[in-house]
């Protein structure tokens, strides 16, 4: 195909005797990282001191949020940057069922274990029962509090028809969060459109945002004003300065911000987010599709090998085997400078990432696995 992403790996940091396969992970760093966390160390830290928090560090959070509110479909207000997904999942899941007077919590019962393990935590808080379900087999029920969801499966790369599920759930009564970790960076989404109700992400993964960076949270602005998370920290606060002795929430989504941001790491993701100016999202999706069938395609008949990501358009951009030594061919393979990763007990999972992966490497990749098997 005619590769439309091809200049946009040279803004990347990667070794070129290294096929990296793991940007589901964590993605590989834009070289212009480097040159703005040492300026925001040396500079923004280290020469105007506590006069950076006037200077743009307070409200990068909202800033931020508004680059990856344009990566998800979301208007600007809508997404702010901080925390973990665990922590903002869980201001979502109590946002979402304080003051029901419905029985359940669902979750896809294939969730990311951190997922499940927010719902658990909700629902033991609350009272209300967690029932787990498979997507296509939800059976929400007017007792349906609130439904989580993850866009692509972490283990099939199995993607989600999010307008369809949203409306099924808004059909009960139920509002539904989604968790975009495996989405964000890959292909277009509609937060705005499908009217989903909440949704969170990490930054570390397609978004390229560096280890432990940051994540999002989407609140869209009809919901706002009755968005009561639980975590009433200070910075998110009407007037955070006035350190007033009563808690009153942002009017706006800055409501969802708890503590200090974690401003180096915030701007690392900022100047992450750059690529992104110069990158259509059909761009991105076109090429993910290509590549993912391209690699499919050469490995898909090896010897003990089950591919079990669904081949139609309905995946995200990875591709996941299923071998009983999973775990020894992954170790070969990244001896041999093709990264991937595998997960218990016999799945191998190669990520690509459009904006750097190339055809050569899904080549490169097949030829190694073949040569290993």
């Amino acid at each position: 195909m005619n590769d439309r992403l091809a200049h946009i790996r040279d803004l990347f940091d990667l070794d070129d005797d290294v096929v990296y396969l793991d940007g589901n992970s964590l993605g590989a760093p834009p070289k212009a990282v480097a040159e703005r966390v040492r300026h925001v160390v040396r500079e923004q830290w280290g020469r105007r001191l506590i006069r950076s928090w006037s200077e743009g560090w307070w409200e990068a959070p909202e800033r931020v949020g508004n680059r990856i509110g344009r990566l998800i479909g979301a208007k600007p207000g809508q997404v702010v940057v901080g925390d973990s997904t665990s922590v903002n999942l869980f201001k979502a899941l109590m946002a979402a069922v304080r003051n029901t007077d419905r029985m359940e919590i669902v979750v896809d019962e294939g969730t990311f274990p951190t997922d499940g393990y927010i719902a658990r935590s909700v629902a033991e808080l609350t009272g209300l029962a967690l029932r787990p379900a498979p997507p296509e087999e939800l059976d929400l029920r007017d007792t349906t509090a609130v439904v989580l969801l993850n866009h692509v499966d972490y283990r099939t790369g199995r993607l989600l028809d999010m307008a369809k599920l949203t409306e099924q759930a808004h059909a009960v009564g139920a509002k539904v969060v989604w968790d975009l970790c495996h989405s964000a960076g890959v292909l277009p989404i509609e937060l705005d459109a499908v009217n989903v109700d909440l949704a969170v992400g990490c930054t570390y993964k397609f978004l390229n945002g560096g280890p432990g960076s940051p994540a999002f949270l989407y609140v869209p602005k009809h919901a706002q004003a009755t968005f009561d998370q639980p975590l009433t920290g200070w910075t998110g606060h009407e007037v955070p300065f006035a350190m007033s002795p009563e808690y009153t929430p942002d009017p706006g989504v800055s409501r969802a911000r708890v503590g200090t941001p974690d401003i180096i790491s915030m701007l690392a993701l900022d100047a992450a987010l750059d690529v992104w100016d110069q990158v259509d999202l059909a761009d991105v999706r076109a090429k993910g599709l290509a590549l993912t069938a391209h690699f499919r395609s050469l490995v898909e008949d090896l010897p003990g090998v089950e591919v079990i990501t669904p081949a139609d358009e309905w995946r995200g951009h990875q591709v996941t085997l299923r071998h009983p030594e999973a775990s020894r061919i992954m170790d070969e393979l990244i001896e041999r400078n093709v990264i991937g990763d595998h997960r218990p007990p016999d799945l191998l999972r190669f990520g690509f990432a459009p904006l750097y992966n190339t055809f050569t490497d899904a080549d490169r990749a097949a030829t190694t696995l073949k040569e290993l098997l």
